[in-house]
Parts: C-alpha cells; structure tokens; sequence
C-alpha cells in the first residue's frame, strides 16, 4: 500500500523536481476525499541543503526516515550526471527495496538509482539530455529516450522535470486507482495521463556527425524532401556505385538513406506544425509523405503522438 513517502534530497537539488513530489503526495486533499500520505522531505548531506536556484533549505529528516518509507523519491539536481553521492544514501535505497519499498527518480535523479545498482538488468527513463551519458557509465542497463517514465516494478524512473508528475501520477493511479489520480491531476491542472513520450521534446534526435563523402548529397536529400530518390539517384549524385555508397552512408550517418530522409521528413514536418498554419495535406506533401494519412502513420511511428496533438501541444488548442 502506498502510504508512506519520503523525498530524498541532495545538495544542489533542483526546486521544481523536488516540488513535483512535494505537490503530488505531500499536499493535504483530505476535503476531496483524497488520501492523505505520511510525507516526508529527507536530506541525504545535513540538515541545510542548497537549491539550484540559490536558496537554502532547512531540511528536518536524515536518512532513518527513509527505513519507514513505502516510496523514497529521488529528485534531480546539479551535475548528478558527474558526481559521487553518499555511500549511506546507496545504502539505504538497497535496503528500501530488499524490504519491498519502492524507488522512483525524477529526470537526472536516476543516476543515484543506478549508482545504487538498481537499475542493472533493467529499463529506465532519463531526460533525453542525459541519455547517452547514462548509459554510457552504466552498460548493465537499458535507457529508454524517448518515453516519459518506465515502470519496472519496484524500479520507477521518469525522464525530464515534467515527467516526474506523469511517473507519480501512474503510480498513484496503479496502487489507489483512477479516479484518485484523475482528482490529483484536477486540483493541479495538468493531464492525468499524456499521450506520446519526451521524442516530441528533442531537438534533433539524430545529430549531424561528419559526413566526408557523402555530405553534399545530405545536403541535396534535405533541400528535396519532397521528392521520392532512389539508393541508385542517390549513388550517382555522389559518383559511387549503390553498394558502396549505401556502406558509406550507414558508416557516416549510422542509418540507411530511407531512414535517414524520414527522420528528416518528421523533423520537417514538427518545424510546418510549429511555425505555420499549413493543413496537414500541405505539410505533407511539402514533407514528401504524401497525404495527411501517410504523416499521421509515420509521425505517430516517430513520436508516439499525432500531427494535430503535436500542434496543439507547441501552439496552443485554438490552432488544432
């Protein structure tokens, strides 16, 4: 049962994460008929804590609170991505979960989790920012980009700040039902539950690296979106033979042409979604999908939400 939570808190935590927490299961709505929970704000490093956004905060509980805890919550802070944290700390997550309690981080605050060993063998969420780094320094586990939160049970993480009210939200809606998450989520005027992942939010997911040899025919491939090309156009475009220059293709961008000239259509397409008033034929025939039908399907495949959501998300609901 969820019941009693504590939010562990580290020197340069980020205010916002740490109030997503604070606001989900520390405010009182016992006049809704909301449950209340035992909460608690924990200090992992003395009893004066500093926030990212200069303030001090005076913090009551050390670590023995966390012993008695159902949920230890772990906010994001500063440089959790390069940091060493508290061995009693580590220590005292193990113990939560041997124990059964659950563990749920909030955006860079997964980096304590998996410091901790608890993510080895398993799947998580991190903002998109810090997904290489992650996964970089812990192989043993397996980073999901482009969702908001991934549930492994006792293991909950969430990607970046926002996320962290989706990730609480699922779990109240999994131990207490819907209706008492739909009511948390009312009384903070947000979604009880959003559709999509953090793909909609990146910039650009796939990066220009250097591309020696077959970089002006990127070039040309980005200016035509809306054409249809062969391997074999495109192999004469850059004076090769297709097999060779498919090789170089996927040695230089790290993905095939079909693939690589979609993520560019998707991407050309969130840029129409974003900054124009353009109908959903327009935008696809200007991105070489060809009808609305044909956008929608890929751009749901890429980013998990529809053309239509993604604009109202970016631009509002008067420009659906």
């Amino acid at each position: 049962m969820l019941q009693n939570v504590a939010a562990v808190l580290l020197d340069g935590v980020n205010p916002f994460e740490m109030a997503v927490v604070c606001e989900v299961f520390g405010t009182d709505r016992s006049d809704e008929g909301l449950p209340v929970y035992d909460f608690a704000v924990v200090s992992a490093e003395g009893p004066v804590l500093r926030s990212t956004a200069g303030f001090t905060l005076q913090v009551e509980h050390g670590l023995e609170r966390l012993e008695a805890a159902d949920l230890i919550a772990v906010p994001a802070g500063s440089a959790y991505d390069c940091r060493e944290f508290p061995p009693e700390l580590l220590d005292a997550l193990r113990r939560g979960v041997d124990r059964g309690a659950r563990v749920l981080s909030v955006c860079s605050g997964v980096f304590v989790l998996a410091a901790a060993g608890l993510l080895d063998g398993r799947r998580c969420a991190v903002h998109w920012h810090h997904a290489g780094e992650l996964a970089r320094q812990y192989p043993g586990l397996t980073v999901e980009p482009d969702v908001l939160y991934v549930d492994e049970d006792p293991v909950i993480t969430s990607a970046g700040t926002a996320a962290g009210i989706d990730a609480c939200l699922h779990l109240v809606r999994k131990e207490q039902g819907p209706e008492v998450a739909n009511k948390i989520a009312r009384r903070m005027v947000v979604p009880p539950h959003r559709d999509g992942g953090q793909a909609q939010y990146i910039e650009r997911p796939l990066p220009k690296g250097p591309c020696d040899t077959v970089g002006e025919v990127l070039v040309w491939m980005e200016e035509h979106l809306d054409r249809e090309v062969t391997v074999e156009q495109l192999a004469a475009r850059a004076h090769m033979a297709p097999r060779t220059f498919a090789r170089r293709f996927q040695q230089e961008t790290g993905t095939t042409p079909y693939r690589w000239v979609l993520r560019q259509r998707v991407l050309r397409a969130q840029e129409l979604l974003e900054g124009t008033d353009e109908t959903m034929d327009a935008i696809a025939w200007r991105t070489g999908f060809g009808t609305a039908a044909a956008l929608r399907h890929q751009f749901v495949r890429a980013l998990g939400t529809t053309p239509h959501a993604y604009r109202r998300a970016f631009r509002g609901p008067e420009a659906a």
